[in-house]
């Protein structure tokens, strides 16, 4: 970050105490912290937990998770929920926090969870998911998108344990 977000003056560097050099801005006479997106993704399981749902959007043939913004207010655990809901219209009835991690392309923190759904059913699902599959676990990990951050949180998930009893 080179400009204040507040009011566009050209940052400095100023020592904070446990901080170290932090941007600061003579201006508004703030420090200045770096900002990023937060986003949610989710490994989707049936309640069986023996198949985990993968889709396509925008028209892009490849294989990744359902995943979306967190809103300015809204906890991750909420945005999951909500996520999984509006794209595929499924109800989350378990969900375990997967990991983490910085996607620098977008400049967004991505918050992964593994979760459970009320049913298979993708009825429901919106015009914003162009294709919408449930795979056998093993199948899944062949068939998600590679070199990903979505086959990254998936094969975590899944070697992890989060539900050992998926295997």
């Amino acid at each position: 970050m080179k400009y204040c977000y507040e009011c566009g003056t050209k940052l400095t560097e100023k020592f904070l105490e446990n901080e170290g050099m932090i941007p600061y801005c003579e201006t508004c006479q703030e420090f200045r912290f770096p900002i990023f997106s937060t986003a949610v993704s989710m490994e989707i399981f049936n309640p069986e937990k023996d198949k985990v749902l993968l889709i396509q959007q925008y028209g892009k043939k490849r294989n990744i998770l359902v995943a979306g913004y967190v809103n300015k207010g809204e906890s991750a655990e909420h945005a999951m929920v909500r996520e999984v809901m509006e794209e595929v219209g499924l109800h989350v009835v378990e969900y375990k926090f997967n990991r983490s991690e910085y996607f620098e392309k977008s400049n967004t923190l991505m918050i992964n969870f593994a979760c459970v759904v009320d049913s298979e059913d993708l009825s429901r699902r919106t015009k914003e998911v162009d294709k919408a599959e449930w795979f056998p676990l093993e199948e899944a990990k062949k068939e998600i998108y590679h070199n990903s951050l979505a086959e990254k949180f998936l094969l975590g998930a899944l070697d992890r344990h989060l539900y050992p009893d998926s295997k």
